[in-house]
């Protein structure tokens, strides 16, 4: 039965595997080079340390994908919203992996206190990306063309987001009187 679960320290060779794939042979990441599992481990502790959401998806003991979140900028009126990152391994395509992965994360981001995700997707020919977000009810907001330079060719990013919670409908915090 798949598991939708925290990522632990054990979980990091697999997520560099995973992420590699992508960034060698996909264009949903702008990566030319794969990173170090140091690497990944260094990045998992940044998002965990911000209290940020870091999960996998596994089955019968195997690791089949990964997302999690990361403040979408600095800036501190940006606090509230936060960048989405989701990867699988490449056989666990076509089965609602992604779709589970990604709506746990944004329980959880919720829970977090992000009232807005988004997604930068990389290469507007992604359907794959653009179908799991668009599943769970992330709404197109537009597309950047030719930003990015990969194999040999220009690529758009498309840029998707979606509510959590009380979203934009309240204040993000108290109004001071």
């Amino acid at each position: 039965m798949l598991s939708l679960r925290p990522s632990t320290d054990a979980d990091i060779p697999a997520i560099t595997a995973i992420y590699a794939h992508h960034v060698t042979h996909g264009t949903g990441t702008f990566e030319t080079t794969a990173p170090t599992e140091s690497e990944i481990a260094q990045r998992r502790a940044d998002v965990l340390a911000k209290g940020l959401p870091y999960l996998v998806a596994e089955l019968d003991g195997r690791v089949l994908g990964f997302a999690y979140c990361q403040w979408f900028k600095p800036r501190p009126a940006y606090r509230f919203s936060a960048e989405d990152s989701i990867y699988l391994d490449p056989d666990a395509a076509g089965q609602r992996i992604g779709n589970k992965l990604l709506s746990e994360l944004a329980k959880q981001a919720e829970a977090a206190g992000v009232r807005k995700l988004i997604a930068v997707i990389g290469d507007s020919n992604n359907a794959r990306s653009i179908g799991v977000h668009r599943a769970v009810g992330f709404r197109h907001v537009g597309t950047i063309e030719s930003c990015g330079w990969k194999f040999d060719r220009w690529l758009d990013i498309v840029l998707m987001d979606k509510y959590l919670g009380e979203g934009n409908r309240t204040p993000a915090e108290p109004v001071a009187k």
